[in-house]
């Protein structure tokens, strides 16, 4: 899969996840849907990188001489700024799904108003 076609398919799953989140918040988090669909296609690219190379290079003649592999590095860098992106992004899900009464709020404010 190339790179592009990872970046619009994240970008479309990402918007269709927040197609019913109120549109100011929506708007808010906008930059950060593009920056987790432009990383996931980062790291794919990444990943089929150190697929052929692998994470560490060892040296060799000397198996105790190691050395990560810049590529490894970066793709570490960009998993963790992901998951912060995801995460925030979660958050504000989160939130926008708590907003409102359920079922069960609407009983106690029964329960409590007849007591």
């Amino acid at each position: 899969m190339k790179k592009k076609d990872v970046y619009e398919a994240e970008l479309a799953k990402l918007n269709e996840i927040f197609e019913d989140v109120e549109p100011t918040k929506a708007k808010l988090v906008e930059g950060l849907v593009e920056d987790a669909a432009f990383l996931k296609a980062e790291n794919h690219m990444l990943r089929q990188s150190i697929a052929i190379t692998g994470m560490v290079k060892i040296h060799p003649q000397n198996q105790d001489l190691q050395k990560p592999v810049e590529t490894a590095k970066q793709y570490l860098k960009n998993v963790n700024a992901y998951s912060v992106v995801i995460k925030t992004l979660n958050g504000i899900l989160s939130k926008n799904g708590l907003e409102g009464d359920d079922e069960f709020d609407e009983f106690i404010r029964n329960e409590n108003a007849g007591t």
